[in-house]
């Protein structure tokens, strides 16, 4: 069985790594494939917006509309089809089918545009590509392009009848069609307006204009539909709470639809809102909100929505409300509280959970969403108090490293202590270049993921979860195979033919692999909290705890390999096993809550206590799922034990293999 789950590890292992860097949001296919998510997401959201005018009740309308709709979820399905995988690729493929087959069958236009818009934002979020303006656009800079550029064919007011425009086929987008608008985003308009629109006189500006000025373009003209509600948008923004959780920084706002914002808010609420902050879009630069207080209006935007009867967008929010509130301010929160930071996490992944339920009645909903809110004020406080503050710097970038940099290090350490028991010296070299490339992995993730996009919160979560269970799966069949040389004598047959063997390149990559993984993951986390921590102007502080944490580590490490040399190597084996079994069932725990907070798994609270340590979390998945590690290993160990009490063949017919293994 071990040898199996090797050959599984060897043959899947640069698959494995190439998931984790898309999990880790790094745009890898950006160089071969510079426009193609860029066209697809444009493809969609037209598709969303004009499906309406091809076909009513069930019957076709404009057969040429009709047509145009066909082909273009049928070129949608091929693109997203040939582009690199990722662990997002079945289901965006899942939805492009349904989107083609609602399509086919003549759907409604609302599910249609539902399903379109659902099928675009999942694609930029599984290949990201920027979808806002690096600061506020110029208002007045767009409006004058806009009587340069637009108005000889889309009107003075953008009723799409300016002179040119009346001879033209087809006649130029009325803009001021509120019904249109509702369903068309800045972003939409940007990508028009950088595109151009295939078969029709609308061209792309990207060759002409800047992105500066195709930003601020579509900006005024995405608020050319809302010029009356826009006026009451100023007072309704300033004191509509749920508003104001829905839209916290310039992605957001460039990517919101007022169709996205009715179920919750109303129509008019909506569009005097949208057309309000399209045209003053400073203000949310001036007012965005962060960490624990948008945590906290996002949360109260859930509730709104889950009580309108949205729930899918409910879900969203409240996801939303731990990725991107809470979680860039754990580092401050962990270090001064981490019980709380706990308590914390599982409330709101139990929350989000009961969003999903078909039988939670809103009164237990508002009841939990009141919990998490108290929680989060405590929180606020806490974070508030540790900001700009030295010793908790210190602290939490000296816990960060010792907590995280154990398990890789104890994995390391097992392997390298393994080596020099087997007289393998040269061997040595594959896992210290393992340990090294991944600290250059993850500092590298960080960087290019910093400056292509930023890194979301669901990536983050992905990268740990995905990278931890991989993890997990491999140390349960080394576990299983150091267990099976520790007992009956079998490691003296195994270290008898190894020390006349040489290694070959596949066990060495066996443990090249193996150290990256262990090492990437944690390494990948840590620098992400010690950005967070960076901005809090205590760098001296902060790399003060990097050090002391590093030596901590330096001194365990040389304890772990001291130790290890004077183990008899039986009982080193059976040290070895044990640890490495642990180690397997507290990286899939942590696993499990790494997919539970990126809102993959459901989170069902169990009463047990919260041990990070051991990767124990009071949730009934990651205990299930550590259950099931423990059985396996359990299974393994008594198996191995009956096996051992076999007659063993002579030394000569042992075909025992390091785990590479042929």
């Amino acid at each position: 069985m071990t040898i199996i789950l090797i050959r599984i590890y060897l043959r899947h292992l640069a698959v494995i790594i190439l998931l984790l860097w898309g999990a880790s949001a790094l745009p890898a296919w950006a160089e071969d494939t510079p426009s193609t998510v860029p066209q697809t997401w444009q493809m969609l959201d037209y598709l969303a917006t004009d499906y309406a005018g091809a076909v009513k009740d069930g019957a076709v309308i404009s057969a040429s509309e009709y047509a145009e709709m066909r082909e273009f979820t049928s070129t949608a399905r091929l693109r997203i089809g040939a582009l690199p995988p990722t662990a997002s690729t079945p289901e965006l493929l899942k939805e492009a089918d349904a989107l083609m087959a609602s399509v086919e069958t003549k759907a409604a236009p609302a599910q249609v545009a539902t399903q379109a818009h659902a099928l675009a934002d999942a694609l930029v979020q599984a290949y990201p590509v920027p979808t806002a303006p690096e600061h506020a656009p110029d208002l007045a800079r767009g409006a004058t392009l806009y009587q340069n550029q637009c108005a000889d064919c889309h009107g003075a007011t953008g009723h799409g009848d300016g002179p040119a425009g009346l001879q033209l086929s087809p006649r130029p987008v009325n803009f001021a069609d509120q019904t249109r608008a509702d369903q068309r985003s800045a972003l939409s308009l940007y990508e028009v307006i950088s595109q151009g629109v295939e078969g029709t006189p609308m061209a792309s500006y990207a060759g002409q204009l800047s992105s500066d000025d195709r930003w601020a373009l579509a900006y005024y003209v995405g608020s050319l539909a809302y010029t009356k509600e826009a006026a009451t948008g100023a007072d309704t923004w300033q004191h509509d709470t749920a508003a104001r959780a829905q839209i916290a920084d310039l992605k957001e706002l460039s990517r919101v639809r007022v169709a996205q914002l009715t179920p919750t808010l109303g129509a008019e609420r909506a569009r005097a809102i949208v057309g309000y902050l399209r045209g003053h879009p400073d203000v949310i630069q001036q007012q965005a909100l962060a960490g624990i207080p948008l945590a906290r209006e996002r949360l109260a935007a859930s509730l709104t929505a889950y009580r309108a009867g949205a729930k899918t967008q409910a879900t969203q929010l409240a996801l939303s409300a731990y990725l991107d509130g809470v979680e860039p301010v754990e580092p401050q929160l962990n270090a001064r509280d981490g019980a709380l930071r706990a308590q914390l996490e599982t409330a709101m992944g139990a929350y989000r959970t009961a969003l999903t339920s078909s039988t939670a009645a809103v009164a237990s909903v508002a009841k939990q969403a009141d919990e998490v809110d108290g929680l989060l004020v405590r929180a606020q406080k806490v974070t508030s108090d540790a900001a700009g503050d030295a010793a908790a710097t210190f602290l939490g970038a000296f816990t960060i490293l010792v907590r995280e940099g154990l398990e890789a290090l104890l994995v390391v350490v097992a392997l390298l202590a393994f080596l020099r028991k087997a007289a393998r010296p040269e061997a040595l070299r594959y896992v210290h270049a393992g340990w090294s490339l991944a600290l250059v992995a993850g500092g590298t993730t960080w960087a290019i993921a910093s400056y292509a996009i930023s890194i979301s919160g669901a990536g983050r979560e992905l990268t740990e979860g995905l990278s931890s269970l991989f993890a997990a799966f491999v140390l349960l069949g080394v576990g299983l195979w150091m267990h099976q040389k520790s007992i009956g004598g079998r490691w003296q047959a195994y270290l008898k033919e190894k020390m006349a063997a040489a290694l070959n390149r596949r066990s060495g990559w066996f443990l090249f692999g193996l150290a990256f993984i262990s090492v990437y993951r944690e390494v990948f986390e840590s620098i992400l909290f010690y950005a967070a921590l960076w901005n809090d102007g205590q760098e001296v502080w902060l790399l003060g705890g990097i050090a002391a944490g590093a030596s901590v580590l330096g001194v365990i490490a040389w304890a772990l390999l001291r130790t290890s040399r004077r183990l008899p190597i039986g009982t080193f084996f059976s040290a070895s096993s044990a640890l490495i079994a642990v180690l397997a069932i507290v990286l899939t725990g942590k696993g499990v809550a790494a997919l539970q907070e990126a809102g993959w798994v459901a989170v069902s609270v169990a009463p047990v206590p919260h041990i990070e340590l051991l990767g124990i979390y009071p949730t009934w998945q990651s205990l299930l799922a550590q259950l099931a590690i423990l059985v396996m290993l359990a299974v393994g160990f008594v198996f191995n034990i009956h096996r051992s009490r076999r007659p063993q063949p002579s030394s000569s017919m042992t075909r025992e293999v390091l785990p590479d293994a042929d």
